[in-house]
């Protein structure tokens, strides 16, 4: 049987998903195909990056790309992890199981620290609070389990 397909979707498809996106492939990444996509994309994010680097997991070779990328990809599962993503899904992924599951945004909320640590800070909350979610519930949320 040929592993189940999941694709995390955000706005930009530069942070969250790209950190839910680098999660699954540690943690589930034998189990199922993964891919991460953006209503719009915005490239990939320098901050993201680093503190998903900092807990062992590189997702230096993703890419920032759009939804309409996998219109022929036979999806099993579609995670939105923003609201304006989860609004706005495109009708092609509504063939797949929907679920959203909303994290804070970090640019947005590092726009706000006082420092580049407190803004890092953020990203680092995020990014544990993603890792959870996908370590402990993606695959129960998966068709057929």
């Amino acid at each position: 049987m040929a592993p189940k397909q999941v694709l995390f979707l955000c706005t930009g498809n530069s942070c969250r998903s790209q950190m839910a996106e680098g999660w699954a492939r540690h943690f589930h990444g034998d189990e199922i195909e993964v891919h991460s996509a953006g209503i719009e994309a915005h490239g990939m994010n320098p901050n993201a990056m680093q503190v998903m680097q900092e807990a062992g997991v590189d997702i230096s070779a993703q890419t920032s790309k759009l939804a309409s990328t996998l219109a022929e990809t036979p999806l099993d599962l579609v995670v939105t992890v923003c609201g304006h993503a989860d609004e706005n899904c495109p009708a092609f992924l509504t063939d797949a199981k929907l679920v959203h599951v909303g994290f804070d945004d970090p640019p947005k909320l590092a726009k706000e620290a006082a420092s580049e640590e407190e803004a890092l800070d953020e990203y680092r909350r995020v990014r544990d609070e993603i890792r959870d979610f996908v370590r402990d519930q993606l695959l129960d949320m998966l068709p057929g389990r």
